[in-house]
């Protein structure tokens, strides 16, 4: 599942058409980090084309991410650095959000603040149950594929917004087609 829907089905129509105004559009080349573990990061990444690769010093690669996933954002939200690095596999196409942006933009509109904080911990809260049930703690079946959403995890309403999320994500999409690159 692109881990957007969970974003962008909290947010609104005008707050995605500012992100996709308002951020930058980065070209990753293969090999380039986009986040560095252990270094300052308070940058929100919303991969638009490509993969990218989850690695950590001491274990390796934990996971690759395709389109519609983001990275950044437990750095985003308590400030700490990054517990793994981000790197392109090949490449790849980035919506850049800054912290300083963004801050900006929850200062001047706090409903937007609440909406991204309540968009960040369903995600959040969606990455600890994979890793949970990765784990095998309160799952007879820990044979679960990791994107795999069981109907009774996710709150109904969060459910109805995954077709206004994926709407939201290709308009996004197709407004960033026209954008510069940097």
């Amino acid at each position: 599942m692109r881990k957007v829907l969970f974003i962008l089905g909290q947010l609104s129509d005008n707050d995605t058409e500012w992100m996709a105004r308002a951020g930058t559009k980065k070209s990753i080349s293969d090999g380039d980090v986009i986040i560095q573990e252990g270094v300052g990061n308070p940058d929100l990444f919303i991969l638009l084309q490509g993969i990218l690769r989850i690695e950590d010093a001491k274990i390796g690669p934990i996971a690759e991410l395709g389109t519609g996933e983001i990275v950044g954002e437990m750095s985003f939200v308590d400030n700490a650095p990054p517990s793994a690095s981000v790197i392109a596999k090949g490449d790849c196409m980035v919506l850049q959000l800054s912290h300083d942006l963004l801050e900006s933009r929850i200062e001047a509109d706090p409903f937007f603040g609440m909406r991204l904080y309540k968009a960040l911990s369903f995600f959040l809260a969606d990455r600890l149950r994979g890793t949970v049930r990765r784990f095998g703690y309160g799952e007879a079946n820990t044979n679960l594929d990791s994107d795999e959403i069981l109907a009774d995890e996710l709150d109904e309403n969060l459910l109805d917004t995954v077709s206004i999320a994926g709407d939201r994500f290709d308009r996004m999409l197709k407004q960033l087609a026209s954008a510069k690159t940097a």
